[in-house]
């Protein structure tokens, strides 16, 4: 896969209802051997399935490097999806790899629910 394809990587996969753990991931496209570092994307993944925050990065990283990107966990924290209300909050941290950059995770997500209420803060675990 080349950076080309990046585009192509969902911005945002996350369950469709309820509270569940979430990573923010950075994937990058590999570079040629000696070449610079290749473009890269955030992106967000979120499931109930999740017991520890490193069970989603562990999967994803797997189906990335599968199609030839390199991942960088960002930090974790927890999402509420209420799809009856139209509302997401992100909120809180992963206790092995920190914060994540919530104010991104935010965004992106507002990109792929435009009609949500989408909200985020600092507090909570």
């Amino acid at each position: 896969m080349t950076a080309a394809d990046l585009p192509q990587i969902p911005d945002v996969d996350i369950d469709s209802d309820g509270v569940f753990k979430y990573v923010l991931i950075r994937v990058h496209a590999v570079p040629p051997s000696g070449a610079p570092a290749g473009e890269s994307k955030e992106i967000v993944r979120g499931y109930k399935w999740a017991e520890y925050h490193a069970d989603i990065y562990d999967k994803v990283s797997a189906e990335m490097q599968k199609k030839g990107y390199d991942c960088e966990c960002l930090g974790g924290g927890r999402i509420s999806h209420q799809s009856q209300d139209k509302k997401i909050h992100v909120y809180g941290y992963s206790m092995g790899y920190g914060r994540a950059q919530h104010s991104i995770s935010t965004e992106k997500i507002k990109a792929r629910y435009p009609d949500y209420e989408v909200t985020w803060a600092d507090d909570g675990y």
